[in-house]
């Protein structure tokens, strides 16, 4: 199986990835923080990477490279690590593009405002803004159930646990091709849904009837 060294520059890490892996797989293997905005789906350039070295290992630009990134960003080596294959067994060297933050003090003050209106509202109001509307981090969540009283923790884990069953099923269809997608009523898309007794007995009795 051949394998691609891969070293990225400025971020101290390096390793070997396999031939054939999209190199946004092998940056987070590797340890290598990489954002994809889009769902990599190469509708956006979050995941853009300046190649500094083995550029021809990789695959050609895609269609969706050529939109994203212009003729001179890609001329200097620059790629979506979402849509670069390691095509052939070599050294490719990368420095990663980071993005400023500029909304960053706009998406602080507006955090601060929010918990300050949290402060105020019932408790029942707390726990359906922290699980529904995901205003501050689940790690913030889970601090808050564990400081509070035990009959509201008990309360409060009921709710996360049913809200994090929720998510998980709906994650889990979502993913699921569509074909592979089951209906409201629970059946399989191509499989028809099941007679009842009640529908089956009284199919019987009209056949019956008809013999008759």
């Amino acid at each position: 199986m051949e394998e691609v060294e891969l070293k990225f520059e400025g971020e101290n890490k390096s390793g070997v990835a396999v031939v054939g892996s999209y190199l946004f797989d092998a940056a987070r293997r590797l340890g290598v923080d990489v954002q994809a905005e889009c769902g990599r789906r190469g509708e956006c350039d979050s995941c853009a990477m300046k190649i500094t070295q083995g550029n021809g290992f990789l695959s050609a630009p895609t269609f969706a490279e050529i939109q994203k990134l212009s003729e001179q960003r890609r001329k200097k080596g620059e790629r979506l690590a979402c849509q670069a294959k390691l095509e052939k067994a070599g050294e490719i060297v990368i420095m990663i593009t980071q993005k400023k933050e500029e909304n960053k003090p706009e998406t602080e003050e507006k955090a601060e405002e929010y918990r300050k209106e949290f402060e105020e509202l019932p408790l029942e109001k707390k726990i359906a803004n922290l699980l529904e509307l995901e205003a501050i981090t689940l790690g913030e969540t889970f601090s808050f159930v564990l400081n509070s009283p035990f009959k509201i923790f008990d309360i409060a884990m009921g709710v996360m646990a049913e809200f994090g069953l929720n998510l998980e099923e709906k994650d889990k269809e979502a993913k699921r091709p569509k074909e592979h997608q089951t209906k409201k009523n629970g059946n399989d898309a191509k499989t028809p849904p099941k007679k009842t007794k009640a529908k089956q007995t009284t199919a019987k009795n009209s056949a019956k009837k008809e013999k008759e």
